[in-house]
């Protein structure tokens, strides 16, 4: 499963840029990964971890702007197509699952 963040934080002052650099700090801490300017995303093992993931992305939102959480399957993530100009680029891969027995 993988949680989305998306968001639109204003930096017209210096306070508001603190505020910006602060929860992309954050979510960088948090294990996400920049998939575009302001969209970052982060692989998770199950739907709980997930819940655990935007419950921490709630605690570090900033007093302005606008910020999306989505979730997405594996199979969703897979079937999505990035493209640089006009070329197809590959999609990011899951990272790899660690086993106990």
């Amino acid at each position: 499963m993988w949680i989305f963040t998306m968001f639109d934080l204003p930096t017209d002052t210096r306070a508001a840029r603190k505020a910006y650099h602060d929860f992309r700090s954050s979510l960088l801490e948090d294990g996400f990964a920049m998939l575009q300017f302001s969209v970052y995303a982060r692989h998770c093992a199950s739907e709980e971890n997930a819940e655990v993931h935007e419950s921490r992305v709630k605690l570090f939102l900033p007093p302005d702007g606008e910020v999306r959480l989505l979730t997405v399957t594996d199979k969703q993530f897979e079937r999505m197509k990035v493209f640089y100009g006009k070329t197809k680029g590959p999609t990011e891969e899951a990272p790899e699952q660690i086993s106990f027995f």
